[in-house]
């Protein structure tokens, strides 16, 4: 995964979306569950693009939390394969947050996410070429 002072990844994101109030923790912080839905939303969308179908996540693992995600922050996600098997593909993804008011972005979280793709009968399949 990147360094989390390394800058922002020089491609698209996947998701981009707005922290909102409805969000938060007790704590007035966004709701670290709410960003790892976001993540696993943003890797299901390139699982589901490279499988050519439904795709299923299997597993999250090694999420770290950098720093928090205040409500008004813009939250960018970027998810790349980084490793393929027959049925299945890990998907690295990292959350980007910039407050309303400047330009700076700062890593807030990265995780690697495990998918399997899933044919109609909801077993494995193998995936495309």
């Amino acid at each position: 995964m990147h360094d989390k002072a390394a800058s922002m990844p020089n491609e698209a994101p996947v998701i981009r979306t707005i922290a909102m109030p409805a969000d938060t923790n007790p704590a007035g912080d966004i709701f670290g569950g709410w960003l790892m839905s976001q993540m696993d939303l943003a890797a299901g969308s390139v699982a589901a693009r490279i499988s050519r179908g439904r795709a299923a996540t299997v597993r999250a693992e090694a999420m770290v939390f950098h720093s928090p995600v205040f409500v008004g922050d813009e939250v960018s996600l970027f998810a790349r394969v980084v490793g393929r098997g027959r049925t299945s593909l890990r998907i690295e993804v990292e959350a980007w947050r910039r407050a309303r008011d400047c330009e700076e972005s700062t890593k807030v979280t990265e995780a690697l996410f495990v998918f399997v793709a899933i044919g109609e009968d909801r077993k494995p399949r193998p995936l495309p070429e």
